[in-house]
């Protein structure tokens, strides 16, 4: 199929990697934009993560608790501007879904649109739609998640990221673990583990993941003519690299690289005397995922003056 200079463009973007690489996979992928990054991964390229393919929209993720620390609603709420999501009517607003999340617990974001907002007879979706027309731009509920159990949570630049994370303890709820639960949701926000631990690694991803390290070994002129059982060997070498980057309790704990997050979490349960587990774990990040309009600012200057 013939690949258009957007598509192009876009993968460009998303990689950091070069036109012609771009092209080229885009080429040997038939289009298909997940299977160009890996074929561009396989190649032994380095390709970044998050670029400005996935330019974050305005707005706030926020956290709240209920009363007994039980339960936890996190919630993102998108704006067309910065200046918006600063505005107190805008935060109150938000905050005010959160509270009708923990009343109601809502299955799904169309259930929740229809619930009572908390402290009005109208319903959120009655709610956005004032909001919208008094502050004159869109405004989207976006998605939320409800936690039960114990929790411990961070929110990252005045709203960019949030993170829930959940725990399996018999301890009881102190400055000492609320402090411990904030430090391993700030490693989540800072690291972007991907998975709690090992086990956790559903199959087919690691099996993509050896795919991928086995086709980077085969391509490398030094190693291409190792036996299969060498490159074999290599290849459970460099998943234990990739569990140190895609598993929480596997990483470098950000506040002590001498240790892993994973004896961090149990030098605290003995000096707190009980055990101590990380359950799951949610991460949302302000408007991931959605592409917001690339204005072209000489364009539009050139029209003013030119009277267009």
């Amino acid at each position: 199929m013939a690949i258009t200079a957007q598509q192009v463009n876009e993968l460009r973007k998303k990689t950091g990697i070069g036109m012609m690489e771009c092209k080229k996979a885009l080429v040997e992928a038939d289009g298909n934009e997940e299977e160009a990054i890996k074929i561009l991964r396989k190649k032994g390229l380095a390709v970044a993560e998050k670029k400005a393919g996935r330019v974050a929209a305005e707005g706030v993720v926020d956290i709240m608790k209920s009363e007994d620390g039980l339960t936890t609603a996190v919630l993102e709420v998108n704006s067309e501007t910065d200046f918006v999501a600063k505005n107190a009517t805008f935060k109150a607003f938000v905050r005010d879904i959160l509270a009708t999340i923990l009343k109601n617990k809502p299955a799904n974001l169309e259930a929740l649109l229809e619930c009572k907002m908390e402290g009005s007879d109208l319903t959120v979706e009655q709610v956005r739609k004032d909001k919208v027309f008094s502050i004159g731009e869109n405004i989207t509920i976006r998605r939320f998640q409800i936690i039960e159990g114990v929790t411990g949570s961070y929110i990252h630049n005045a709203g960019a990221i949030a993170v829930v994370a959940k725990f399996d303890t018999d301890l009881t709820p102190s400055p000492a673990f609320d402090e411990f639960a904030k430090n391993i949701c700030m490693q989540i926000a800072a690291m972007n583990a991907s998975y709690v631990c090992r086990e956790c690694v559903p199959a087919a991803a690691l099996e993509n993941e050896k795919e991928i390290l086995l086709a980077q070994i085969s391509n490398d002129e030094a190693l291409a003519k190792k036996p299969d059982a060498v490159k074999q060997k290599m290849v459970e070498g460099r998943i234990n690299k990739f569990y140190q980057t895609a598993c929480l309790v596997d990483q470098a704990y950000v506040k002590d690289d001498a240790i892993t997050v994973g004896k961090y979490i149990e030098n605290t349960a003995k000096e707190l005397g009980g055990s101590i587990k990380v359950d799951s774990f949610i991460k949302l990040e302000r408007g991931e995922g959605i592409e917001k309009k690339e204005e072209d600012f000489a364009a539009e200057i050139d029209k003013l003056v030119k009277g267009q």
